[in-house]
Protein backbone atom coordinates (compact mmCIF):
# COMPACT_ATOMS: atom_id res chain seq x y z
CA UNK A 1 0.00 0.00 0.00
CA UNK A 2 1.44 3.73 -1.14
CA UNK A 3 1.09 6.42 1.10
CA UNK A 4 -0.77 9.17 -0.86
CA UNK A 5 1.10 12.44 -0.68
CA UNK A 6 -1.05 15.84 0.67
CA UNK A 7 -0.31 18.95 -1.32
CA UNK A 8 -0.46 22.36 0.61
CA UNK A 9 -4.08 22.69 -1.72
CA UNK A 10 -4.97 19.49 0.27
CA UNK A 11 -4.40 21.67 4.05
CA UNK A 12 -6.08 24.54 2.92
CA UNK A 13 -9.30 22.94 2.13
CA UNK A 14 -9.22 21.41 5.36
CA UNK A 15 -8.16 24.40 6.96
CA UNK A 16 -11.15 26.38 5.43
CA UNK A 17 -13.71 24.08 7.77
CA UNK A 18 -12.05 25.43 10.66
CA UNK A 19 -12.59 29.28 9.11
CA UNK A 20 -16.17 28.11 8.66
CA UNK A 21 -16.62 27.36 11.73
CA UNK A 22 -15.10 30.35 13.29
CA UNK A 23 -16.99 32.48 10.88
CA UNK A 24 -20.14 30.61 12.40
CA UNK A 25 -18.79 31.06 15.60
CA UNK A 26 -18.15 35.08 15.36
CA UNK A 27 -21.90 35.66 13.73
CA UNK A 28 -23.36 33.69 16.65
CA UNK A 29 -21.26 35.73 19.53
CA UNK A 30 -20.06 32.63 21.04
CA UNK A 31 -16.77 34.74 21.45
CA UNK A 32 -14.60 31.46 20.73
CA UNK A 33 -13.53 32.19 17.16
CA UNK A 34 -10.63 34.16 17.82
CA UNK A 35 -9.39 31.05 20.01
CA UNK A 36 -10.33 28.75 17.09
CA UNK A 37 -8.07 30.94 14.14
CA UNK A 38 -5.74 31.36 16.92
CA UNK A 39 -4.96 27.47 17.86
CA UNK A 40 -5.28 26.04 14.21
CA UNK A 41 -2.65 28.56 13.59
CA UNK A 42 -0.65 27.29 16.23
CA UNK A 43 -1.23 23.62 15.80
CA UNK A 44 -0.34 24.18 12.12
CA UNK A 45 3.14 25.62 13.15
CA UNK A 46 3.87 23.47 15.81
CA UNK A 47 3.12 19.98 13.68
CA UNK A 48 5.32 21.39 10.74
CA UNK A 49 8.21 22.32 12.81
CA UNK A 50 7.96 19.09 14.60
CA UNK A 51 7.93 17.01 11.36
CA UNK A 52 11.03 18.92 10.37
CA UNK A 53 12.67 18.26 13.57
CA UNK A 54 11.48 14.77 14.15
CA UNK A 55 12.63 14.09 10.41
CA UNK A 56 16.19 15.02 11.35
CA UNK A 57 16.16 12.83 14.75
CA UNK A 58 14.95 9.93 13.36
CA UNK A 59 18.40 10.27 11.14
CA UNK A 60 20.45 10.29 14.77
CA UNK A 61 20.31 8.04 18.00
CA UNK A 62 21.77 10.81 19.88
CA UNK A 63 20.14 10.51 23.25
CA UNK A 64 21.14 14.15 24.54
CA UNK A 65 19.15 15.45 21.62
CA UNK A 66 16.50 13.32 22.13
CA UNK A 67 16.03 13.84 25.83
CA UNK A 68 16.68 17.49 25.59
CA UNK A 69 13.41 17.31 23.07
CA UNK A 70 10.99 15.22 25.73
CA UNK A 71 12.45 18.15 28.16
CA UNK A 72 10.85 21.07 25.92
CA UNK A 73 7.62 18.64 25.64
CA UNK A 74 7.52 17.84 29.17
CA UNK A 75 8.28 21.79 29.81
CA UNK A 76 5.20 23.34 27.36
CA UNK A 77 2.86 20.30 28.84
CA UNK A 78 3.71 21.88 31.71
CA UNK A 79 2.71 25.54 31.22
CA UNK A 80 -0.28 23.92 28.61
CA UNK A 81 -1.75 22.53 32.36
CA UNK A 82 -1.28 25.45 34.43
CA UNK A 83 -2.73 27.85 31.55
CA UNK A 84 -6.11 25.55 31.38
CA UNK A 85 -7.24 25.85 34.67
CA UNK A 86 -9.17 29.43 35.86
CA UNK A 87 -7.61 29.15 39.25
CA UNK A 88 -4.18 28.39 39.66
CA UNK A 89 -1.58 28.08 42.58
CA UNK A 90 1.05 30.87 43.13
CA UNK A 91 4.33 30.90 42.28
CA UNK A 92 6.13 27.72 40.85
CA UNK A 93 3.43 25.59 42.19
CA UNK A 94 1.54 26.61 39.43
CA UNK A 95 3.84 24.68 37.47
CA UNK A 96 5.18 22.55 39.18
CA UNK A 97 2.68 20.20 40.09
CA UNK A 98 1.67 19.66 36.54
CA UNK A 99 5.10 18.97 35.38
CA UNK A 100 6.27 17.36 37.94
CA UNK A 101 3.15 14.79 38.22
CA UNK A 102 3.25 14.36 34.01
CA UNK A 103 6.95 13.32 34.74
CA UNK A 104 6.08 10.55 37.32
CA UNK A 105 3.46 9.45 35.07
CA UNK A 106 4.23 9.76 31.51
CA UNK A 107 8.51 9.29 31.29
CA UNK A 108 8.24 6.38 33.52
CA UNK A 109 5.38 4.99 31.84
CA UNK A 110 7.35 5.48 28.26
CA UNK A 111 10.32 4.30 29.68
CA UNK A 112 8.79 0.75 30.89
CA UNK A 113 7.06 0.43 27.26
CA UNK A 114 10.17 1.06 25.46
CA UNK A 115 12.39 -1.38 27.73
CA UNK A 116 10.12 -4.24 28.11
CA UNK A 117 7.17 -3.67 26.18
CA UNK A 118 8.37 -2.84 22.59
CA UNK A 119 12.33 -3.10 23.10
CA UNK A 120 13.21 -1.34 19.94
CA UNK A 121 17.53 -1.00 19.33
CA UNK A 122 18.47 1.43 20.63
CA UNK A 123 16.00 1.52 23.08
CA UNK A 124 15.46 5.49 22.77
CA UNK A 125 15.10 4.84 19.46
CA UNK A 126 13.20 8.22 18.05
CA UNK A 127 10.65 6.76 15.90
CA UNK A 128 9.45 4.84 18.71
CA UNK A 129 10.47 7.09 21.85
CA UNK A 130 9.45 10.28 20.60
CA UNK A 131 5.80 9.66 19.61
CA UNK A 132 4.92 7.24 22.38
CA UNK A 133 5.97 10.43 24.98
CA UNK A 134 4.30 12.36 22.97
CA UNK A 135 0.97 10.71 22.87
CA UNK A 136 1.17 10.37 26.28
CA UNK A 137 1.94 13.52 27.50
CA UNK A 138 -1.22 14.62 25.27
CA UNK A 139 -3.60 12.86 27.15
CA UNK A 140 -1.67 12.87 30.24
CA UNK A 141 -1.61 17.01 30.19
CA UNK A 142 -5.72 16.83 29.86
CA UNK A 143 -6.93 14.63 32.09
CA UNK A 144 -4.20 16.51 34.73
CA UNK A 145 -5.86 20.12 33.75
CA UNK A 146 -9.17 18.86 34.29
CA UNK A 147 -8.42 17.52 37.01
CA UNK A 148 -6.56 20.18 39.17
CA UNK A 149 -9.49 22.89 37.45
CA UNK A 150 -11.81 21.01 39.24
CA UNK A 151 -10.21 20.68 42.23
CA UNK A 152 -9.25 24.35 42.75
CA UNK A 153 -12.71 25.68 41.48
CA UNK A 154 -15.21 23.14 44.31
CA UNK A 155 -12.25 24.39 46.89
CA UNK A 156 -13.43 27.87 46.37
CA UNK A 157 -17.28 27.25 45.99
CA UNK A 158 -17.72 24.88 48.64
CA UNK A 159 -14.98 26.27 51.41
CA UNK A 160 -17.61 26.83 54.32
CA UNK A 161 -18.17 22.63 54.17
CA UNK A 162 -14.48 22.76 53.89
CA UNK A 163 -13.97 24.77 56.83
CA UNK A 164 -17.23 23.13 59.32
CA UNK A 165 -15.38 19.98 58.65
CA UNK A 166 -12.12 21.03 60.07
CA UNK A 167 -14.16 22.53 62.57
CA UNK A 168 -15.62 19.33 63.42
CA UNK A 169 -11.91 18.16 64.24
CA UNK A 170 -11.20 16.45 60.53
CA UNK A 171 -7.99 16.15 59.16
CA UNK A 172 -7.66 18.30 55.61
CA UNK A 173 -6.96 15.32 53.62
CA UNK A 174 -10.86 14.58 55.78
CA UNK A 175 -12.44 17.84 54.67
CA UNK A 176 -11.57 17.67 51.11
CA UNK A 177 -12.13 14.10 50.49
CA UNK A 178 -15.26 14.14 48.54
CA UNK A 179 -13.72 17.33 46.08
CA UNK A 180 -10.47 15.39 45.96
CA UNK A 181 -12.37 12.35 44.96
CA UNK A 182 -14.81 14.31 42.22
CA UNK A 183 -11.83 16.09 40.50
CA UNK A 184 -9.84 12.28 40.34
CA UNK A 185 -13.11 11.63 38.71
CA UNK A 186 -13.69 14.39 36.29
CA UNK A 187 -9.29 13.81 35.33
CA UNK A 188 -10.63 9.82 34.13
CA UNK A 189 -13.62 10.59 32.15
CA UNK A 190 -12.03 11.41 29.17
CA UNK A 191 -10.10 8.61 28.68
CA UNK A 192 -13.01 6.27 29.66
CA UNK A 193 -15.11 7.75 26.98
CA UNK A 194 -12.49 6.95 24.15
CA UNK A 195 -12.06 3.81 25.27
CA UNK A 196 -15.68 3.33 25.38
CA UNK A 197 -16.17 4.35 22.14
CA UNK A 198 -13.15 3.07 20.07
CA UNK A 199 -13.70 0.73 17.52
CA UNK A 200 -17.55 1.21 17.80
CA UNK A 201 -17.88 4.92 17.64
CA UNK A 202 -14.57 5.97 16.84
CA UNK A 203 -11.61 4.79 14.83
CA UNK A 204 -8.62 6.09 17.39
CA UNK A 205 -5.96 8.35 15.69
CA UNK A 206 -3.13 6.56 15.83
CA UNK A 207 -4.65 3.10 14.52
CA UNK A 208 -5.56 5.23 11.61
CA UNK A 209 -2.53 6.94 10.73
CA UNK A 210 -1.08 3.71 10.78
CA UNK A 211 -3.78 2.04 8.38
CA UNK A 212 -3.24 5.24 6.15
CA UNK A 213 0.34 4.59 6.36
CA UNK A 214 0.04 1.11 4.70
CA UNK A 215 0.24 -0.67 7.94
CA UNK A 216 -2.29 -4.47 8.22
CA UNK A 217 -5.45 -3.45 10.26
CA UNK A 218 -4.76 -6.28 12.71
CA UNK A 219 -1.11 -4.59 13.44
CA UNK A 220 -2.61 -1.21 13.81
CA UNK A 221 -5.10 -1.99 15.93
CA UNK A 222 -2.88 -4.15 18.52
CA UNK A 223 -0.66 -0.79 18.34
CA UNK A 224 -3.68 1.39 19.32
CA UNK A 225 -4.66 -0.79 22.34
CA UNK A 226 -1.47 -0.92 23.85
CA UNK A 227 -1.40 2.50 23.48
CA UNK A 228 -4.98 3.15 25.28
CA UNK A 229 -3.66 1.43 27.92
CA UNK A 230 -0.85 3.33 28.78
CA UNK A 231 -2.79 6.14 28.11
CA UNK A 232 -5.00 5.03 30.63
CA UNK A 233 -2.57 4.74 33.37
CA UNK A 234 -0.20 7.82 32.35
CA UNK A 235 -3.53 9.57 32.58
CA UNK A 236 -5.18 7.80 35.89
CA UNK A 237 -1.71 8.13 37.67
CA UNK A 238 -0.59 11.77 36.63
CA UNK A 239 -3.81 12.98 37.77
CA UNK A 240 -3.72 11.06 41.13
CA UNK A 241 -0.42 12.62 42.01
CA UNK A 242 -1.47 16.46 40.79
CA UNK A 243 -4.72 16.07 42.73
CA UNK A 244 -2.83 14.70 45.70
CA UNK A 245 -0.35 17.59 45.33
CA UNK A 246 -2.69 20.44 45.00
CA UNK A 247 -5.38 19.31 47.61
CA UNK A 248 -2.46 18.83 50.19
CA UNK A 249 -1.07 22.86 48.94
CA UNK A 250 -4.44 24.11 49.22
CA UNK A 251 -3.71 23.48 53.42
CA UNK A 252 -0.89 24.64 55.46
CA UNK A 253 0.97 21.89 58.28
CA UNK A 254 -2.31 23.46 60.99
CA UNK A 255 -4.65 21.69 58.64
CA UNK A 256 -5.85 25.16 57.93
CA UNK A 257 -7.58 25.92 54.01
CA UNK A 258 -5.37 28.57 52.76
CA UNK A 259 -7.48 29.56 49.21
CA UNK A 260 -4.90 32.64 49.19
CA UNK A 261 -2.27 30.37 47.54
CA UNK A 262 -4.63 30.34 44.29
CA UNK A 263 -5.47 33.57 41.66
CA UNK A 264 -7.30 33.48 39.41
CA UNK A 265 -6.56 33.99 35.61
Amino acid sequence: MTLISLTITDLLIAASLVLLVALLSWRLYLGSAKQLLIAATRSAIQLMLLGYVLHLRFESDSLPLIAALSLFMLSVAGYEVMARQKERFRGAWGYGIGAVSMFISAFSITLLTLLVIIQPDPWYKPQYAIPLLGMLLGNTMTGIAIGLDNLTRNARELRDQIEERLILGQTWSQAIGDIRKDALRSGLIPIINAMAAAGVVSLPGMMTGQILAGSPPYEAAKYQLMIMYLITAGTGFGSLAAVWLGSRHLFDARHRLRLERLKKR
